[in-house]
């Protein structure tokens, strides 16, 4: 049975080298990693974004067809949508970014904003909804082709970016399976409300007409029922996780992502990795608090240094003995949001530092880059880690700075992170809204003896090696093979 996966970044993505011919890169993050171990064991079409004008270019040259990917380890085929740029941006950083993402994680002041008005409808119309036809089009395009010769065919896609997609490819192919995979939070009923009825009653009719609909936690599975019941009113059965809708049963599943631990353990005794790691550990003085995230307002990144300006106030003996490590990658800088966050980041550092710094330390070391060997050497060497989001659908960060540590390093968890159900039981548990819990937490995990230090980390890389990616992929394939999607 072939398999077509649809997501809005591909596996690869191209650009000119110095010789002025196109080069493959691969995507980066454990989705592409996971999603392309799939590949090894049956041929894969990955319908993605032309995301650069390379991109575009091969696009252009493959006339939209599909274009072979040669590799040892997997067979795959790339299929490129190509939406422009003035579609792409209504359908991304208008409503994809910041509008469903900051409703799916609680982040608009509905007392202010958001404002939906001509702007926002147009990107809807004219964005959102062209941009999922594109790749509805594509990926029946490809069933059209045969791709799903000898079984049922199965089409997996992957967040909230293509909501509408489901119910555009189930309208002109009943028979296809459709699994789509939500990696972000799914929030509470009330808070589609902030949308206009037609795009809720779109998204909502979108995602239930796929077979599965998954999600990382219970708990988002439970807010996706709920979401079911109150705003189309369709008949849910919460015990079997179960939606009942135009004569079918659609499965709500949680699976929670990993990461593969042999991979992960290969790249921390990298030589890249260990070179930045020598440097870790040469700059260090006493203790190391880390954090690592995208310049994302739902990672809380702004509050968390406050905490931690608490800490110092009121236990000022870890002055000079102490530093807050932040790897902060940039994120989404063409949304206004994310520039003003990324401003307000800076400013707040700046104060910490200036109140309580020397002439010769910074409490906090803040580093805007994207350098994962930098990251990877930190996960290995923080004693408390800052995972304080005010909601994350997973946060791997935690797993793999967990998994590859070598401090026994206590984590410091936000009880909204989807991680939480996994590993919250062995973290320092703390609300990612109230500033004195997480200077407590930090005064605690700097202060842990070490046997409770020992046996929380031990559990945590229990934990993640059992749970890695491969049972993520496996779970998934049964549930599909139970439901009539094929061969796993």
């Amino acid at each position: 049975m072939g398999l077509i996966l649809v997501s809005n970044r591909g596996p690869v993505s191209y650009r000119r080298g110095d010789s002025g011919e196109l080069e493959t890169v691969r995507g980066g993050g454990g989705l592409v990693t996971a999603l392309l171990g799939v590949a090894a064991s049956r041929p894969v079409t990955w319908i993605a974004s032309a995301m650069t004008p390379e991109d575009t270019e091969v696009w252009r040259r493959a006339a939209g067809g599909s274009i072979a990917l040669e590799h040892d380890e997997y067979r795959l085929s790339l299929r490129f949508i190509n939406a422009g740029a003035q579609a792409y941006e209504r359908y991304y950083n208008v409503i994809a970014n910041p509008l469903i993402w900051f409703i799916q994680h609680y982040l608009w002041g509905l007392a202010v904003a958001p404002e939906i008005g001509e702007r926002e409808i147009s990107a809807w119309d004219e964005g959102y909804v062209a941009v999922n036809r594109l790749f509805a089009d594509a990926v029946c395009r490809e069933l059209e082709d045969g791709n799903g010769e000898g079984g049922r065919p199965l089409v997996m896609l992957h967040d909230y970016h293509l909501y509408l997609c489901p119910a555009l490819v189930r309208e002109r192919h009943p028979q296809v399976f459709l699994h789509q995979f939500i990696h972000i939070p799914w929030p509470q009923p009330d808070s589609w409300l902030v949308l206009p009825r037609r795009m809720r009653q779109a998204i909502m009719n979108g995602a239930l007409a796929n077979d599965i609909i998954a999600f990382h936690t219970g708990k988002y599975v439970r807010n996706f029922l709920l979401s079911c019941e109150e705003l189309p009113g369709v008949e849910v059965d919460q015990e079997r996780g179960v939606v009942m809708t135009g004569g079918r049963e659609v499965w709500v599943r949680a699976y929670p992502v990993s990461i593969d631990g042999d991979d992960f353990d290969r790249l921390a005794g990298s030589a890249a990795v260990l070179e930045e790691e020598g440097k870790i550990k040469a700059a260090r003085r006493g203790q190391l608090i880390l954090r690592v995230d995208r310049m994302d307002l739902s990672k809380n990144i702004v509050r968390g240094f406050k905490a931690y300006d608490i800490f110092l106030e009121k236990h000022p003996e870890f002055r000079e003995r102490v530093t807050f490590l932040a790897l902060m990658q940039p994120s989404r800088e063409d949304i206004r949001e994310y520039g003003e966050y990324r401003r307000r980041i800076a400013e707040v550092v700046e104060a910490v530092n200036n109140r309580h710094g020397t002439a010769d330390w910074r409490p906090i070391d803040l580093r805007m880059q994207d350098d994962f060997p930098c990251s990877v050497a930190a996960y290995k060497q923080f004693d408390a880690l800052l995972v304080n989001a005010i909601f994350d659908g997973m946060n791997l960060i935690a797993k793999e700075a967990g998994l590859v540590n070598t401090r026994d390093g206590v984590l410091i968890l936000s009880e909204n992170t989807g991680v939480h159900e996994e590993l919250g039981e062995f973290a320092l548990t703390v609300n990612p809204f109230d500033l004195e819990d997480q200077a407590r937490a930090i005064h605690q995990a700097l202060t842990m003896d070490d046997d409770a230090k020992r046996r929380r980390a031990g559990k945590i890389k229990q934990v993640v090696r059992k749970n890695d990616i491969n049972r993520w992929i496996e779970r998934q394939f049964d549930d599909i093979k139970l439901k009539g999607g094929g061969e796993s």
